[in-house]
């Protein structure tokens, strides 16, 4: 028996556990609950640089730790520049699709996130719709969930501004422009929506939450 070989592979295996534990601490808690893709990416690539290196010997010690920390910093330059520029991170997670407008299904948009008929009324009966004309939107999420918003409902669950960006979506729902709500931060002295983390529109007042957490 090889000591050496178990001796290497455990040494890999707690430098692993490590880099991974401070991956997750430094990058967030997202990929223990993966909503984009980006997660569900760090995790499959993560699991496969480790799995494939322990058992092998021609990976020397120093590449192994090379090769992660080569990893972990593609996806720190990812986060960021998917925080920051909009375009970037519309490219890599996507945006909410809405395949359910004012009761009526949104062929071209199931086409566009490939959702089948099948799978479009399998999710809304799950949603517990039982008349597709009873739900005011209904929006496909960056991972694949469904959220759904019934005629009547009094308040819009949905943020009309995520990460300094306005969801026309959501103003379409509230019956409000981009005026009417650069004009609602104004009275809360933000100047530019750019400043804004999140903003939720709920029982007629617009509470926002800015980048300094004011």
């Amino acid at each position: 028996m090889d000591i050496n070989f178990y001796v290497e592979v455990a040494a890999k295996l707690i430098i692993g556990l490590l880099f991974i534990t401070l991956l997750i601490n430094v990058t967030g808690k997202g990929n223990l609950a993966p909503t984009s893709p980006t997660d569900q990416l760090q995790n499959y690539v993560l699991g496969g640089i480790i799995g494939g290196v322990i058992y092998s010997s021609t990976i020397t010690m120093a590449q192994y730790i090379v090769i992660l920390l080569i990893w972990a910093f593609l996806i720190l330059i990812t986060r960021y520049a998917k925080t920051h520029i909009h375009a970037v991170g519309k490219y890599i997670d996507g945006e909410p699709v809405t395949i359910v407008k004012d009761g009526k299904l949104l062929v071209r948009n199931c086409l566009r996130v490939n959702l089948t008929a099948k799978e479009v009324d399998f999710k809304l009966r799950t949603g517990g719709v039982a008349d597709i004309k009873d739900v005011q939107r209904a929006i496909v999420e960056q991972n694949g969930g469904l959220t759904i918003l019934r005629k009547g409902d009094k308040d819009v669950r949905y943020p009309v501004i995520v990460d300094g960006r306005i969801n026309p979506d959501v103003l379409e729902l509230m019956n409000r422009d981009d005026a009417w709500l650069k004009g609602k931060l104004h009275d809360q002295g933000v100047k530019h929506v750019s400043d804004v983390f999140i903003a939720k529109y709920q029982d007629g007042e617009l509470n926002v939450v800015t980048y300094s957490g004011k």
